[in-house]
């Protein structure tokens, strides 16, 4: 057998739909589209899920599933910045409001990050710490106090969540 005696296989190609050619090609007149109405028009027809009207189902039924709650705002402050304090000191996040080191106008959470080196020991209190924060305290001697979190949305304001 040759590549020029090869044959398509019966039923392979199949013709085209030719419409609204005349009345001889059974496809004239209306084009298979029927009498008049909206389906008949050029770009007629109705979206998915249209149901001619009625509440349609996918508004019928209720919601379920998935809730999305966002995750905590952290104020974060550096080691390097807590190193201003004196020996021995405690440092909370009011403290940090009222030098101005963290935003002082809302209620946030604030979080230690290992930036810089801590030269003597000191007692933190705060929301969250980095790996590295928490092992240069404790190399310094100090103490860190991990203060809780009242939800996963905590010092995230409702303006907030409603921007998502």
């Amino acid at each position: 057998m040759l590549l020029s005696q090869l044959k398509r296989p019966h039923g392979a190609k199949k013709r085209i739909k030719i419409v609204g050619r005349g009345r001889g090609s059974g496809h004239g007149k209306t084009s298979g589209r029927g009498e008049k109405g909206q389906n008949a028009r050029a770009s007629g027809g109705v979206r998915p899920g249209f149901e001619g009207g009625q509440m349609p189902l996918i508004r019928r039924v209720p919601k379920r599933g998935f809730t999305f709650t966002p995750k905590p705002k952290y104020a974060v402050v550096s080691l390097d910045r807590l190193d201003a304090f004196p020996a021995g000191s405690r440092i909370t996040p009011e403290i940090l409001k009222e030098k101005r080191i963290v935003n002082h106008k809302k209620k946030i959470l604030v979080k230690v990050l290992g930036d810089g080196e801590l030269k003597h020991p000191l007692t933190i209190q705060a929301h969250a710490f980095s790996r590295s924060a928490l092992k240069k305290i404790e190399k310094a001697g100090g103490k860190a106090e991990r203060l809780s979190v009242a939800s996963p949305a905590a010092g995230v304001t409702a303006s907030e969540r409603k921007g998502r």
